[in-house]
């Protein structure tokens, strides 16, 4: 019998991801939460076996949120289930200590390819994100044709936590970092995206996320 936390805080989602879950598994405990720190009560509640997360939760701040959850119960298995653009996010997560990405855009056969590979193997990774990693491993010849995809997982957070508007002084907070190291990044990022200010940035990002 498996112990699956699904967090996700549209009841909607959660319902309609529940029914595909104990479509596969009948005997899983299922169990749910709304927001990060109730994923994390959960956690500290009870052994599980799988997390299904999606990532723009309240309480959430992205690729942390791995490691957190890994701080509690180091074994955990996560997939991540998220609109997130799947091609410029999966591989970071994949990184960051995910053991799935499958986006929401997905048919119910691919959600279901995916959490059996994560259940039985322990990975999953997509044919679209399998492709962008073999196309890296060129590094002679890989040169993306979305700047969003050069960009290192710290940046990706940085960058994500400018356009919703948070300050740098809120976003060291945050993240622990110095007020500077953010600084630093937000210069990073105008250089790697060939932008001078925030409403330029924000433009190029919608512009590169769209086409993804």
């Amino acid at each position: 019998m498996k112990n699956i936390l699904i967090v996700e805080d549209y009841q909607i989602i959660r319902l309609a991801t529940k029914i595909l879950v104990q479509d596969l598994y009948k005997d899983a405990v299922i169990y749910e939460a709304g927001s990060f720190n109730s994923a994390l009560a959960e956690l500290e509640a009870r052994p599980l076996d799988l997390v299904i997360l999606d990532v723009r939760i309240p309480e959430g701040l992205g690729f942390e949120m791995i490691g957190t959850m890994r701080a509690i119960q180091k074994n955990i298995a996560i997939l991540i289930f998220s609109s997130a653009e799947e091609r410029i996010y999966g591989i970071h997560y994949l990184r960051s200590g995910a053991n799935g990405f499958i986006s929401k855009n997905s048919n119910t056969e691919e959600f279901r390819a995916a959490l059996v590979s994560v259940v039985d193997t322990g990975r999953y990774v997509s044919p679209r994100i399998k492709a962008e990693l073999l196309n890296q491993l060129d590094k002679h010849n890989y040169r993306a044709d979305n700047p969003l995809l050069e960009l290192s997982t710290r940046e990706i957070t940085i960058m994500d936590l400018l356009i919703e508007g948070f300050w740098i002084k809120e976003i060291a907070s945050k993240l622990d970092l110095t007020e500077s190291s953010v600084s630093t990044y937000k210069a990073r990022l105008f250089e790697k995206l060939q932008v001078s200010t925030l409403i330029e940035m924000f433009q190029k990002v919608r512009h590169y996320k769209d086409m993804d």
